[in-house]
């Protein structure tokens, strides 16, 4: 990691640290929660023991999805937001451009637990993985030719490429993606931790965490409501509404 992980019991103490680590660094910064500190940063596919291909969880859920889609998926990444908004296991995990965003997501659950907040640089990871933008701070889309390599149907296809996981950015084709600021890390074949990906002897300078005690998480909860952050304005839909009112 880029700093070593630090507590953080306030939303004030946040902002302090997270100005200090960040210094002059005008690139983009992305940010997870995690309700318990000791998660990894891997996809829900990842996490599965003898887990079968992507496409077995992508080839059933088109069977059945299709008939029902108002609007039909133009590609198989595409195919994959759609499996990752409902819950599918997949290869994609979910970061934020806003940090009270992913505070919420630390905050909401496991009280009884420390959780974590995650900092990624996605510039620097992409780094690892030889990718050249245009220009500095870019940050290629899904359909950037330099993703051909972790689409579904590419990795079935063969099995000995090795690629790093790689920070994409993909249309915000839901209220719920736009609400909440969604960007994607996606792997590839192996599980490969973000925070632990690049080159062996590279420097993993891409990732940094802070620890929210649980004896701190009610009262930083309380925080965020003060600041207007509910589950009604990160998941704007009825059912989130009816749990407000």
């Amino acid at each position: 990691m880029k700093y070593d992980p630090e507590n953080i019991t306030s939303i004030g103490e946040f902002l302090t640290k997270i100005s200090q680590h960040i210094g002059d660094y005008k690139g983009p910064i992305w940010y997870r929660g995690h309700a318990v500190s000791d998660w990894k940063l891997e996809p829900k596919l990842m996490r599965i023991a003898d887990r079968p291909p992507e496409t077995h969880y992508l080839n059933k859920f088109k069977q059945d999805a299709s008939i029902i889609l108002n609007h039909y998926p133009k590609s198989e990444f595409e195919w994959l937001f759609l499996m990752q908004h409902y819950g599918v296991p997949t290869r994609l995990l979910d970061w934020t451009e806003s940090p009270l965003t992913g505070l919420y997501f630390a905050l909401e659950t496991h009280l009884d637990e420390d959780g974590a907040l995650w900092v990624l640089l996605p510039c620097e990871l992409n780094q690892k993985s030889n990718y050249r933008p245009d220009y500095e701070f870019e940050i290629p889309s899904f359909e950037d030719d330099h993703m051909i390599g972790y689409v579904p149907s590419t990795i079935a296809r063969e099995s000995k490429s090795k690629l790093i996981p790689m920070a994409a950015i993909a249309p915000r084709n839901s209220p719920r993606m736009q609400a909440q600021q969604g960007v994607f890390t996606i792997s590839h074949r192996e599980n490969i931790f973000i925070d632990e990906a690049g080159p062996d002897g590279a420097p993993k300078n891409h990732t940094w965490k802070y620890i929210i005690p649980k004896d701190s998480k009610e009262s930083m909860r309380k925080e965020l409501r003060l600041l207007g952050f509910s589950r009604f304005q990160l998941f704007p839909e009825l059912e989130s509404l009816a749990q407000k009112i």
